[in-house]
């Protein structure tokens, strides 16, 4: 396998004139003349300088290409209208999309509508159980929206993240869930689920990954990508890297380890996890809790703090207000109830909820997990997390009072944190 096309650096700011060189060294050696290439991107959910990029990529991609197919590889996150969409990639209106940018297509991805995926392959029983290390035993469908299976090349572009599910964002994640089936993301999501939050994110080689890649080898197309690992001061990369998709992202999973892990030296009873915007419900905001429980101590409250979110989930909320939010061996314990419904909404559900326990029909959480958002209280209890009226969040009681066991963190959801001496996670 070649290696990565890059720079980067814990400490480097790559510039414009960084950023071109990288794309057309990365480009130059993915054989697309002529061809439709398929552009995958991440949603408004993930912070990166992707108009900058995009601009680079398309200016080396432009001359060469016959068409750009930018997906956006939602998984199953709501859909972006086409105005956010040509404003996410730098498109401008409509007329000056059709002006500068003529071989540039754009679409959603459509997880569920069966007439748009394709089965490219399965996961036997025999290999899930292989994967899993015996956790689960099925045979899985693996299918991929029909655009990306009949493809012949496929561009990845996007930052990694440590990740709750997979351990690292990012490469073919893209694939899987981006542009996949329903089938295939609830299988894995609920085998990261069963590995818990605190035992996967952050660590690159996971049983998730496993599933991932493996998938991702049923996909025809020649797969390259552009990796990006951004900074969490100010939103520019501090490294970029491009080539076959796995070199690209393990290189780029490398530096994230180092730029996107905060070591503490203790854990914290109380933890104000502020929100930022582009998490619109507690579907996306839950990663305010992943990122954090690590740090959180046994007994402790994380607060999500989140005025601007007054929904469950745009998507999923129907069963998240039916089912509620619980810890994993809730669910396990009871199998045969819970066993039809959407497994990735099960995962979520417990990777909000965190660690804990569910013995003689009791269920204790580790941590306690409190909701102070534009959902109603009665809503809070329902789905089983406490409630705390924003406004009466008042964020000078909670800064400069780390060593009281008191944290705050202004920007939640891509800035993981751990304890110091946490033997559960391969980077130290």
């Amino acid at each position: 396998m070649h290696g990565a096309h890059g720079q980067g650096g814990p400490d480097q700011i790559l510039d414009a004139d960084a950023i071109r060189r990288v794309v057309a060294e990365a480009l130059a050696a993915f054989d697309v003349d002529g061809e439709e290439v398929v552009l995958l991107v991440p949603d408004r959910t993930r912070t990166c300088p992707l108009v900058e990029v995009f601009a680079a990529v398309h200016e080396a991609l432009a001359p060469r290409v016959a068409g750009i197919d930018v997906v956006v590889a939602l998984g199953t996150h709501t859909p972006m209208p086409d105005d956010a969409i040509r404003a996410h990639l730098g498109l401008g209106d409509a007329a000056r999309h059709a002006a500068a940018f003529p071989k540039v297509r754009f679409h959603n991805h459509a997880w569920d509508r069966a007439s748009e995926l394709v089965e490219v392959g399965r996961l036997t029983e025999s290999d899930v159980e292989e994967i899993s290390g015996g956790r689960l035993s099925l045979e899985v469908p693996v299918t991929i929206l029909r655009k990306v299976a009949t493809a012949r090349k496929v561009l990845v572009l996007g930052p990694v993240f440590p990740h709750e599910v997979a351990g690292y964002s990012g490469g073919n994640k893209y694939l899987f869930p981006g542009v996949s089936g329903r089938q295939i993301i609830d299988f894995f999501h609920w085998l990261g689920a069963l590995i818990t939050n605190r035992g996967i994110i952050g660590v690159r080689d996971t049983a998730v990954r496993a599933v991932i890649d493996r998938c991702a080898a049923m996909v025809p197309a020649q797969q390259h990508a552009l990796c990006m690992v951004v900074r969490p001061e100010d939103g520019r990369l501090a490294g970029l890297y491009g080539g076959p998709t796995p070199a690209a992202w393990s290189a780029a999973a490398s530096l994230s380890s180092q730029v996107h892990i905060r070591w503490c030296e203790r854990s914290y009873r109380t933890v104000l996890s502020r929100c930022p915007p582009m998490y619109p419900d507690i579907w996306t905001a839950g990663k305010c809790m992943y990122k954090l429980e690590p740090v959180v101590a046994d007994g402790g409250e994380l607060i999500i703090w989140a005025p601007h979110v007054t929904e469950v989930s745009r998507v999923h909320g129907h069963v998240l207000e039916r089912i509620g939010y619980h810890v994993r061996d809730y669910f396990v314990a009871q199998w045969e109830k819970f066993r039809d419904e959407p497994w990735g909404v099960l995962a979520h559900s417990t990777h909000v909820r965190g660690d804990g326990t569910f013995e003689d029909g009791v269920e204790r959480a580790r941590v306690q997990v409190t909701l102070a958002t534009g959902i109603p209280e009665a809503m809070c209890r329902q789905i089983g997390l406490g409630y705390r009226d924003p406004a009466s969040i008042d964020v000078a009681e909670y800064q400069d009072r780390e060593a009281e066991g008191v944290l705050y963190v202004p920007k939640a959801g891509e800035l993981l944190f751990r304890i110091a001496d946490d033997s559960s996670s391969e980077h130290r």
